[in-house]
């Protein structure tokens, strides 16, 4: 039978016998490439409506909830505002296409 302390060490190694603390295994390619492709389309969808839906006036001026909250209505309204959001939606769009340029498999 096996000292208490050989069994705690037998627990903590993975079945291949290496140790418990090495680095698990990457994910398969296909999954990475799946995760890229949903990050990228996720980022052009999302910075594609911060870059646009400001200066749409049915979306940003006539926005009931808007209308029930002046103040912010009238920050909102500065072209300035517009101006931010739409540079935050540009720089997703630009992170979707940074990520498309510089994927690389990771094949461990």
């Amino acid at each position: 039978m096996a000292a208490p302390q050989q069994l705690i060490l037998m627990e903590a190694q993975t079945p291949r016998g290496k140790p418990a603390h090495d680095a698990p295994a990457p994910a398969p390619v296909w999954l990475q490439r799946m995760s890229l492709i949903v990050l990228v389309l996720f980022c052009f969808y999302i910075g594609g409506l911060l870059a646009v839906l400001p200066w749409s006036p049915r979306y940003w001026n006539q926005n009931g909830w808007l209308l029930a909250h002046p103040t912010l209505q009238m920050i909102l309204g500065k072209g300035w505002v517009r101006g931010l959001v739409s540079g935050i939606g540009l720089l997703d769009i630009w992170v979707g296409v940074s990520e498309i340029l510089h994927y690389r498999d990771f094949r461990g």
